[in-house]
């Protein structure tokens, strides 16, 4: 893991940071099927350094939920669809699994939620008639535990249980399940907890076949001629985002049940698709996830439900490589797996970001060559001269033993040094600059405030390596180097013309 560039997305300095105690939050999920998965202390030195508050799991990793201990960070925890039967046709079952994954991390580990599986009644039918039993039998564990009142029990669903979301006015759950959803809906507004939704305007665009226009679903600004209105109501949608969350709004007020919020457990937009897949781009990630972040903490509710602000968690914090299915199943994630941020988001929004935006530095770009990444880390600690031995074995920055990380250090070690005299962080493009501090533990990077090693400007001898079309690096370096001796030999002579005076 590269926590030398873990703070490279200014994104989630914002991921879950509450802007009131009782306004909405965002919060992130971490998914873990992931090809070289960062330690559990590394996920949680990334979630603390971004401000993240709020997460969800979707099991109960004891490596996550140990080092999450005394982090502060909400936890969802997760019952996994596997374990949904177990659990649904046990009460003991039930009690065990809460004594282990909730009751055992209490109240260290700030666990206030459980997900009971997800998606079930879509994604596992056939669990469908234990999915409310499973809840009650864990609800009835946390009261015997004492625990009810700081651990809500819900299950996530997607929008497939609502046939026709659209007009959100008329929509309604799909009345195959009607029995088990009045059970659900009756749960969650006995034990004042919420209805966990997966809204997912890509899909709902993508499969769509051109109803929606592309802009609804990223939350961008509608022409007159394209408003979005609901037309026995007249509510306008601004955004599919809201459009979603007010059809689950009105399908719950069809069962003559009120006064249940909804909190949107997943949302989130793919950086990346196959050649069928020509939505999920970079740009339309970023944009989303930006206006997302705009949206949700502007503390306010979709149109019928104005007051409730949308509690919501993004997915996902990593690009989970190993899922099946298409190529954008595999690329939601805000962070590639060594550290480097996937895109970055605005921040305008917010006016408690506490990055220092007056120093810069310099890390490695995401998806780098690794080649080129290879030789500007040698071109550092050799020619450019940037101190490389705190990522030495046994040093403080060692670890975790990557190309990316090591890099990372090396080139901002240089850059710190030379920017000022006209050196650049480009090495051959693969770095780039942040002004978010990338420290991390005891590994503290040149320039960053908590850092008084390793600052002082040293006597250049080189810019850093440069892109072919800036230029042959040789070049560069030797015209400066004539400079500087110049300037040294200048200064020599006026020294023998003072002692003579």
């Amino acid at each position: 893991m590269v926590l030398g560039k873990w703070l490279g997305s200014s994104l989630l300095l914002l991921v879950g940071f509450s802007m009131n105690a009782l306004g909405a939050f965002l919060g992130i999920n971490i998914g873990t099927d992931v090809s070289n998965m960062p330690p559990a202390s590394d996920v949680v030195a990334i979630l603390k350094a971004n401000q993240i508050t709020h997460v969800r799991l979707y099991d109960a990793d004891a490596h996550l939920l140990k080092a999450l201990g005394n982090s502060g960070i909400e936890v969802v925890v997760g019952v996994t669809n596997e374990e949904v039967l177990g659990v649904g046709e046990s009460a003991s079952t039930a009690a065990a699994w809460v004594n282990k994954n909730v009751a055992s991390y209490l109240p260290s580990t700030n666990i206030t939620a459980i997900a009971v599986g997800s998606e079930v009644l879509t994604s596992i039918p056939n669990a469908g008639s234990v999915l409310v039993p499973a809840m009650n039998y864990l609800h009835k564990a946390l009261v015997a535990a004492n625990l009810n009142f700081q651990v809500k029990v819900s299950t996530p669903q997607s929008m497939d249980i609502v046939p026709k979301p659209f007009p959100p006015s008329t929509a309604t759950f799909n009345s195959s399940w009607n029995s088990t959803i009045y059970q659900l809906l009756q749960f969650l507004k006995n034990t004042n907890s919420f209805y966990m939704l997966n809204a997912y305007p890509y899909y709902g665009y993508t499969n769509g076949d051109g109803i929606f226009p592309l802009e609804y679903a990223l939350f961008e600004p509608l022409s007159a001629v394209k408003q979005i209105v609901d037309p026995n109501n007249l509510f306008h949608y601004s955004s599919m985002f809201d459009q979603m969350v007010d059809a689950i709004y009105y399908s719950i007020e069809a069962y003559n049940i009120s006064g249940i919020p909804i909190v949107v457990t997943e949302t989130g937009w793919p950086w990346l698709g196959g050649t069928n897949e020509p939505d999920a781009t970079v740009e339309n990630a970023e944009t989303y996830n930006d206006n997302l972040v705009r949206r949700v903490l502007n503390d306010s509710g979709p149109p019928s439900q104005p007051d409730i602000p949308i509690n919501t968690y993004i997915y996902e914090l990593f690009n989970e490589d190993k899922r099946s299915g298409p190529v954008s199943e595999k690329n939601w994630g805000i962070f590639f797996t060594n550290g480097s941020a996937v895109y970055q988001l605005s921040l305008s929004t917010s006016d408690q970001i506490t990055g220092n935006s007056s120093v810069t530095f310099c890390v490695v770009r995401q998806n780098a060559d690794s080649n080129k990444l290879r030789d500007g880390l040698n071109w550092a600690c050799g020619q450019g001269q940037a101190n490389c031995s705190r990522i030495q074995q046994g040093q403080p920055c060692y670890l975790p033993d990557t190309l990316q990380n090591h890099a990372s250090y090396a080139y901002n070690d240089y850059y710190q040094k030379m920017h000022s005299v006209g050196g650049t962080c480009d090495f051959s493009g693969t770095a780039m600059t942040t002004t978010v501090d990338p420290s991390y533990g005891s590994c503290k990077f040149t320039g960053s405030s908590n850092s008084s090693s390793g600052g002082a400007l040293l006597p250049p001898e080189a810019f850093g390596p440069i892109s072919p079309q800036g230029g042959s690096p040789s070049l560069q370096v030797s015209k400066f180097q004539c400079l500087i001796s110049a300037i040294c030999l200048a200064l020599v002579l006026l020294s023998l013309s003072e002692r003579c005076i």
